[in-house]
């Protein structure tokens, strides 16, 4: 099986990221892959570690048909089973014509009209699929297939690496520092959580500066550590007592399976991705969008509850390893993969 990927995301991004972690998970399975990407300097250094042969390019708008034509050339020279394009960057600079079978993957409720040179699609969410169908009318190709939370190891990180003392409990929230992320709802909720309760706040985004603003004017600064972009997801769940998820637009969000994967009880908003799988008081904690009252309360009680955290820890393991484990979706990954190339290019 040999698979060519076009991933053409930003630089940092919870897409961006699980794309990267399918494709070490592939090649650890043995598929052979081909990649055409941007030069971003942690993904090119990932591919060259494993040895998985690439082409960077710029993806750029203006220049669209120079970039169209070594992705061309990648095509042809890899000579791959089909092509996989991440995301609607990816889609939109795949060739048409190219006599093999390609696949398109939503993050998101993607427009469809990006990915007119795909013939089958994969969404990472029983809805995100519901959603494809219904706009391409083609259901029969369409697959769920789940990010997955398993984490490689990282160097562990202390309390007091992140300027917590010891017996201060720690919030931890994984995102990118964007309205649609409710990152203001949770420095709200702060105001009203005991004061050995921190926040670590690991993302960067276009409201960064706008949080940090509000944080002094919460008067919460002093517990509002903003770490900036983090890699390193698996130390700091290892060293988060809540993780929380406050979002007002979330397809699904890979911190949730992250959470469960990690033993760290979780608390969510009923955006799309978490209505969908997280079930309330057995392996997460739910609320409604914008309730600052509500978030609080949940964080202190997943925080001092220790049946409840029990519960949502247990309840979190079984679910991530029914269906979010990295073994269980490369093994979905590959068995789309494989009816994809056998089925060939739909008449």
């Amino acid at each position: 099986m040999k698979i060519l990927h076009i991933v053409a995301g930003a630089e940092r991004g919870g897409a961006e990221t699980f794309s990267l972690d399918a494709i070490k998970a592939l090649h650890e399975a043995g598929v052979q892959q081909y990649v055409v990407c941007r030069p971003h300097k942690h993904v090119v250094k990932a591919l060259e570690e494993r040895i998985i042969p690439y082409t960077a390019i710029s993806f750029g708008r203006i220049t669209k048909f120079l970039q169209q034509i070594k992705i061309k050339k990648s095509i042809k020279s890899f000579a791959p089973d089909m092509v996989h394009c991440w995301m609607n960057r990816g889609a939109i600079f795949m060739p048409a014509g190219m006599g093999l079978p390609v696949l398109g993957w939503f993050g998101g409720y993607y427009n469809l009209k990006n990915y007119k040179n795909c013939h089958y699609y994969m969404g990472v969410t029983r809805d995100i699929v519901r959603h494809i169908g219904e706009k391409s009318g083609t259901p029969e190709r369409a697959f769920v297939v789940h990010t997955f939370g398993t984490l490689e190891a990282d160097k562990p990180v202390t309390k007091a690496d992140l300027g917590v003392p010891e017996d201060g409990k720690t919030v931890l929230l994984l995102s990118r520092m964007h309205w649609k992320k409710g990152v203001d709802t949770l420095l709200e909720a702060a105001k009203k959580l005991e004061d050995n309760v921190y926040l670590l706040l690991a993302g960067s985004g276009p409201d960064l500066e706008k949080y940090q603003k509000m944080a002094e004017e919460l008067g919460v600064a002093d517990r509002a550590k903003f770490l900036g972009w983090r890699d390193d997801r698996a130390a700091l769940l290892g060293v988060a007592d809540v993780c929380v998820l406050p979002s007002r637009y979330e397809p699904f969000g890979t911190v949730i399976a992250e959470a469960w994967y990690a033993k760290v009880p979780l608390v969510a908003t009923k955006a799309d991705g978490a209505k969908q799988y997280v079930t309330h008081e057995s392996d997460g904690l739910l609320l409604e969008i914008d309730d600052v009252d509500t978030l609080a309360a949940h964080i202190d009680t997943a925080l001092k509850d220790d049946a409840m955290r029990a519960k949502l820890i247990e309840n979190g393991q079984k679910t991530y390893n029914s269906l979010f484990s990295k073994e269980v979706v490369t093994k979905e990954l590959i068995e789309a993969y494989t009816k994809i190339i056998d089925q060939g290019i739909p008449a």
